[in-house]
């Protein structure tokens, strides 16, 4: 009897063993890969979410919110370029031009490096810059139709309307925003959470920077910038738009495609930590001692979402990376002071 129990105890011990080799083996692929599918894609950010997103960019001229645009889909690119010309604050007009068109960033990224202010405030706040991209890269009408949206509830609060600075103009139910004179530009600088009438919830972390940001209800103006010294090169100030009928950015006459490898490559993020070998490459220390160098990569694939970012304060990380103060670039020409509420009043 205790031979018999004995060889059955021992029968079933093999039988179990036989179904955990046989699921275990089950779950992997020839080459020890799980077959498990690939999460699924994030889902998509409501209108309100997108709005909130594209508040602090867009009462800006049209061609500066393509380069914005297409720039937030290169978060790591922002972050190297700003630092660059940090460390390159002697560099003036045709030289800075010159040194900036050597750099292996994307086109967008180069035409930033004409506003410091703009390009300072992507890299303070990077979680908001990574986040706008994403929305970019995923949802390019419905960015589209939040930075309209926004435009319309600015102009309706009488904030938003042709001065010395810019022109504004409607066509059917599309504002057109752009340089008064066009070898000037002005970059707006306002409150993107109360410049629009009724108060935003604030994107969270995000950091006024100076020079992009006014406090109260109206749109100031400050320096302008001439576009002759950086017009020459292909990622000069002339050579993006914006196509609001199609609903995209345009750069060179052709529907901009963001070639970053930030954006296609979602799960090479994990809470904000870069996979050195999938994402970046290069030896320059950023945050954290992560390297950047921003190569293009492949086109980046609709339904897609980095969340490289996501939920990552930068804002106040970066703080400790990033000069406080900024010199002007040559060739800047003072508007004589800032338009209140679309012409109303002076701030100087």
């Amino acid at each position: 009897m205790k031979m018999k129990l004995s060889k059955r105890v021992l029968t079933v011990l093999v039988s179990i063993l036989l179904v955990q080799f046989t699921a275990q083996a089950g779950s992997h692929g020839p080459k020890g890969q799980s077959n498990q599918q690939a999460p699924a894609s994030a889902s998509q950010l409501s209108p309100q979410q997108i709005q909130q997103l594209v508040a602090p960019i867009a009462l800006y001229p049209d061609a500066l919110v393509a380069q914005v645009l297409a720039a937030s889909t290169y978060p790591a690119e922002i972050v190297e370029a700003d630092r660059w010309i940090q460390s390159h604050s002697n560099l003036k007009g045709k030289e800075l031009a010159k040194e900036v068109d050597k750099q292996p960033w994307d086109p967008s990224v180069k035409a930033l490096t004409q506003f410091p202010s703009v390009l300072e405030n992507m890299d303070k706040n990077l979680s908001w810059t990574s986040s706008l991209g994403d929305a970019y890269a995923n949802q390019q009408p419905d960015v589209t139709n939040a930075v309209q949206a926004m435009r319309q509830q600015a102009h309706k609060a009488g904030h938003l309307n042709s001065n010395e600075q810019e022109k504004v103009t409607t066509q059917g139910n599309t504002i057109i925003v752009e340089p008064a004179n066009p070898e000037v530009v002005y970059v707006p600088a306002y409150d993107p959470w109360l410049v629009y009438g009724a108060p935003i919830v604030a994107y969270p972390g995000w950091y006024p920077v100076p020079g992009v940001f006014f406090s109260g209800p109206a749109i100031s103006f400050g320096i302008g910038f001439g576009v002759g010294f950086f017009g020459g090169y292909g990622w000069g100030w002339h050579h993006w738009g914006y196509d609001w009928h199609g609903r995209t950015v345009i750069y060179n006459h052709n529907t901009y495609i963001s070639h970053s490898r930030t954006i296609i490559n979602r799960n090479n993020f994990n809470h904000g930590n870069f996979n050195h070998g999938n994402a970046f490459h290069g030896s320059r220390p950023g945050p954290g001692g992560s390297s950047f160098h921003g190569r293009p990569g492949p086109h980046f694939q609709p339904g897609t979402r980095s969340g490289a970012f996501s939920g990552f304060d930068h804002g106040g990380n970066v703080r400790g990376f990033s000069s406080r103060g900024r010199s002007s670039f040559a060739g800047g020409f003072h508007g004589g002071g800032g338009s209140h509420g679309g012409g109303g009043g002076r701030h100087h």
